[in-house]
């Protein structure tokens, strides 16, 4: 409605008669689903945002054996990564509550020692039988004794403390070294050593990979699988608009503790592919099952799991990572673990420094020391045009990503970069175009979307993305009577047909060389 002008006067009026900016949307932002030594109070389940290590630490606890999320997540930032999800679908350890007193003390957690694979603790969760610890006095008021049952199983430690030093036994170190049962973190280390001795009384341990719930619980695909109702698992991960990059990294650890098997490992990772075609907006970064040989691994590939979605890459060989855990528990000074953390990492800081456009591969994997086979040229024959993306070690290169596949059929869809731009470009134009609902349609409107639409697409060719020396070589945006004839504006649609020519990795380069005369 046209304003009325009444009094004689000079009137100021806002005209929008300029262009409506679609910016394009983020394309590193991963979710790892899996297991952490702890979570945040009151969560059940549901993803964290995390934006670095130390935040992860703060929510989550460190690094726990048997569990490879924080491994992943920690070599994802350290590969490039700056923003993920963390959803703990299980904890590896209970915090020990303080007793009832007018000063509460909290100074040790106590958790089942690498509680994946620990027959005692699987023994407890079978049975119900509760994991207690008893703190008793000592005659110093630095020193305390330790008591833990489980079952039939018990184990006593006299003369502990939290200081340091000759002759002093630290609980700490004592118990995480001596102890079949339980493992310790010192939470504050500010206070004075008789201030943090814990408490006397008894204190229950949830059982082995529990939420502080009575029902043991069951380590299998649903776990994983989830439930979008409660916002955990894979199908939690849907109220994330977000997200750009699905791991699942502790269905490994599953696998190699026996809690699954190879049927299960399949039924999980087609559950993260189905999560992301029906998402379309992102991908799913999926592990090869451990120790396999490369045959073993294309027989699996192929005739095994026989996956086919432009939404996943699968990467192989595992990696050999510095443990942040050694000496622990026997625990050796590298371990081995899937590299799809890393990977997702790797893909981040591609983004951050080229542009999605840039395939992911070629690139130094950060943290690797090393491979858990090294494979050769030939193998990757046979692996690389069924989707296997290989990880290399190279003499004087490093250890790089040697792959940049899908694992779909269509050789449209044949590349990682190809897939991650179209849902860069798709969920940008998604979001910049919101305002068009319910707007007229008429040309006016078809003239403001290709105007819109072209000047994004104008943006993403300049960044190198798009192929073609000008752009109507790169894309194409339609939106006119053609397409939106009578009988579908009655119905209420709009139709904008748009073409982009992606650019594709340069896989095989070949020189031809040949004598001249």
């Amino acid at each position: 409605m046209s304003p009325q002008y009444l009094s004689p006067g000079v009137y100021i009026e806002e005209v929008d008669r300029g262009s409506r900016p679609i910016e394009a949307a983020g394309t590193s932002v991963a979710a790892f689903v899996g297991f952490t030594e702890t979570r945040p109070a009151g969560n059940q389940g549901e993803p964290v945002l995390v934006t670095n290590w130390t935040q992860y630490t703060g929510a989550f606890g460190g690094f726990v054996a048997g569990a490879y999320l924080p491994l992943a997540v920690y070599g994802y930032f350290l590969n490039g990564g700056g923003i993920c999800y963390v959803q703990s679908v299980a904890t590896t350890a209970a915090f020990v509550p303080p007793p009832a007193r007018e000063q509460p003390r909290t100074s040790l957690t106590v958790g089942g020692k690498n509680p994946q694979i620990t027959a005692a603790l699987e023994f407890t969760a079978q049975t119900g039988a509760a994991v207690v610890v008893t703190v008793e006095d000592a005659a110093s008021e630095e020193t305390f004794k330790l008591s833990i049952s489980a079952g039939d199983a018990s184990e006593s430690f006299e003369n502990l403390s939290l200081g340091r030093g000759r002759g002093i036994r630290n609980a700490v170190d004592v118990l995480n070294r001596e102890s079949k049962l339980v493992k310790v973190r010192e939470l504050d280390t500010s206070a004075p050593i008789a201030e943090r001795r814990p408490a006397a009384g008894s204190y229950t341990i949830a059982a082995a990979l529990a939420p502080v719930t009575s029902a043991p619980l069951a380590v299998n695909a649903a776990l994983f699988e989830g439930d979008i109702t409660e916002r955990v698992g894979i199908a939690g991960l849907e109220a994330l608009d977000d997200v750009t990059m699905v791991i699942v990294p502790d269905l490994m650890s599953s696998y190699l503790s026996g809690k699954i098997g190879r049927d299960e490992v399949k039924a999980v990772q087609l559950a993260v592919l189905a999560h992301c075609e029906k998402m379309k907006d992102r991908v799913a970064i999926l592990d090869a099952l451990p120790d396999l040989k490369p045959q073993q691994v294309n027989a699996w590939r192929v005739q095994e799991a026989g996956y086919d979605s432009k939404y996943g890459a699968l990467y192989y060989p595992w990696i050999w990572v510095a443990n942040p855990l050694a000496g622990q528990d026997g625990q050796g000074a590298l371990v081995k673990l899937p590299p799809s953390g890393h990977i997702a990492g790797l893909y981040a800081r591609v983004d951050s420094e080229r542009g999605v456009h840039k395939a992911p591969a070629n690139e130094i994997l950060r943290g690797a020391v090393n491979l858990e086979l090294n494979v050769t040229t030939g193998e990757q024959d046979v692996l690389n045009p069924n989707g296997v993306n290989c990880i290399r070690a190279f003499p004087g290169r490093g250890i790089r990503v040697w792959g940049a596949r899908t694992l779909s059929s269509d050789p449209a869809w044949r590349y990682v970069n190809v897939r991650r731009l179209f849902c860069m470009v798709e969920k940008s134009i998604e979001r910049g175009t919101q305002w068009v609902v319910f707007e007229p349609n008429d040309p006016t409107l078809w003239a403001k979307v290709r105007r819109d639409v072209g000047a994004f697409l104008t943006t993403v060719w300049r960044s190198g993305a798009l192929f073609g020396l000008a752009e109507n070589e790169a894309f194409y945006v339609k939106c006119d009577a053609e397409n939106n004839p009578q009988e579908e504006r009655d119905l209420g649609r709009l139709f904008i047909d748009i073409g982009i020519s992606p650019v594709k990795p340069a896989e095989f380069v070949v020189f031809r060389i040949g004598q001249m005369g």
